[in-house]
């Protein structure tokens, strides 16, 4: 009966449904159709075995978890499970309050609009970095008030070719420059900030692709409230017609942005304003610069995380960090596992570091107004950082006693939370595309598992990973 309840409720926010945006068209093989509909049929055909299962073999389970709790410390396991769970809910709830509370910056008007400088550093995008600053010229955004800046950052491909081609096309609306060597994404970043002479520094990834108004509506926020340091854009997935990878990430992208920043940005405290599209006031970086480009992590200097370093140090003095959701910006992803897996044990690794980083302001009296929104936020972050091994031990040795209850728990809590992430996705974007949470889900749980635990105890290296990628044809 709740499962029947479920798809009715499914079916019925379809019937609402309205894509809200369209994303620039990128052209490839993508995957065929029999494909898709074999991949998903199999993942729901999986998942709801699994409640199948759980009705089937429901006196089975019931003896395997009371043999278990015998060997294992019995109602202390319990009560612990019962706690995550209770966490997790309430925590979830929490931020759906706050998510309901969010409303974007309205733009501001030509005249109201600061100068503003756009940087793009690049390496190895070849063709793409072109595509980037051609997109960057064509905002709605007025000529005069707009300085773009690209730093190839020793290319080893023709990046600084196309970026030349682009100069050559679109004149003196960019400026270009070249590093002598690869340095690092931090150091491009950091020859640009001297460059500019805006009073906002937005930086985008240039593998990345903006709308008309996506200038505008980053910078707005700075103008309407004086507090605000820092403003994150809005990640879609460009290559997500390309492969499987991007196709199931565009929807895990839309709840991590649109929920997640949202929620984040009612506390002015969303936790990092990514590469792909980020801004920021120019007084807040200038301070920041000297601690950012020399910041080191256990001894060794830090490479990575170079977006989630920044909106700490804009956050520690005091300013207000938000999310602007119409602000759109379309990025390419992996759309291989390898490159996939090297990509989010950066982001977990520089994660780890900067939780720690912002643990050692978050509970002074680092800003005017509440602070205990932030500080839950830290708190809950930091159990996921200290729970990952122990569970990750748990679910190992569980499995290798009782891999069918364990199977089983993982395709019913794959399925519960892809359904949050579906319905989210349905509710605000696409019907169709949304069932794509459900593979995703199962991807993750069996082949993306092990990456938390992994970055919390190689946290040291700063490794990019995935700078080396292929020659783009």
């Amino acid at each position: 009966m709740k499962i029947q309840q479920y798809i009715v409720s499914f079916l019925s926010v379809a019937q609402k449904t309205q894509p809200h945006t369209q994303a620039p068209t990128v052209q490839g093989k993508g995957s065929s159709f029999t494909t898709k509909s074999l991949i998903l049929t199999g993942t729901f055909l999986l998942l709801f075995s699994a409640v199948f299962s759980l009705f089937y073999f429901n006196s089975y389970f019931e003896a395997i978890q009371d043999h278990r709790f015998e060997h294992f410390g019995g109602n202390t396991l319990l009560y612990l499970g019962y706690s995550l769970l209770a966490t997790n809910i309430g925590f979830l709830i929490y931020m759906f309050v706050l998510y309901k509370r969010y409303q974007p910056t309205a733009m501001v008007s030509d005249e109201m609009l600061p100068k503003t400088t756009v940087i793009v550093p690049a390496y190895n995008e070849g063709e793409l970095v072109y595509k980037t600053l051609c997109s960057l010229v064509q905002s709605d955004f007025p000529a005069e008030k707009l300085q773009i800046i690209s730093i190839d950052d020793g290319s080893k491909d023709n990046t600084w070719q196309w970026m030349q081609k682009a100069k050559a096309e679109l004149g003196d609306r960019v400026v270009i420059y070249q590093q002598p060597q690869n340095k690092g994404k931090r150091h491009a970043l950091y020859r640009g900030f001297h460059l500019a002479t805006g009073d906002v520094f937005i930086t985008v990834d240039s593998d990345s692709i903006v709308k008309e108004d996506t200038l505008r509506q980053m910078v707005s926020p700075f103008v309407t409230n004086e507090d605000t340091g820092a403003v994150a854009g809005n990640v879609r997935v460009l290559n997500r017609n390309k492969a499987l990878i991007p196709r199931m990430l565009n929807v895990s992208f839309a709840f991590s942005f649109e929920f997640i920043r949202s929620a984040q940005s009612v506390l002015g405290s969303v936790f990092c304003t990514p590469g792909a599209l980020s801004a920021y006031r120019r007084e807040a970086v200038i301070k920041a610069l000297p601690e950012w480009i020399n910041q080191t992590f256990l001894g060794k200097s830090c490479a990575i995380g170079e977006d989630r370093a920044m909106t700490n140090m804009i956050l520690k003095q005091g300013y207000k960090v938000l999310f602007q959701r119409k602000a759109f910006v379309y990025t390419n992803i992996p759309e291989h596992y390898k490159n996939l897996h090297k990509m989010f044990t950066r982001w977990e690794r520089s994660n780890v570091r900067e939780t720690i980083m912002m643990s050692r302001f978050a509970f002074s009296n680092f800003r005017k107004g509440p602070k205990t929104g932030t500080r839950l936020l830290l708190l809950y972050s930091w159990s996921r950082l200290l729970l990952a091994i122990p569970l990750l031990l748990l679910f190992l040795i569980s499995a290798a006693l009782y891999p069918l209850l364990i199977l089983n728990s993982i395709l019913i809590g794959a399925l519960a939370f892809s359904s949050i992430q579906a319905l989210f996705y349905a509710r605000n974007h696409d019907f169709k595309d949304s069932f794509w949470a459900y593979p995703y889900s199962l991807f993750y749980a069996f082949a993306l598992f092990w990456i938390t635990p992994y970055a919390i105890l190689t946290a040291n290296n700063s490794g990019w990973l995935t700078r080396e990628l292929p020659k783009r044809k």
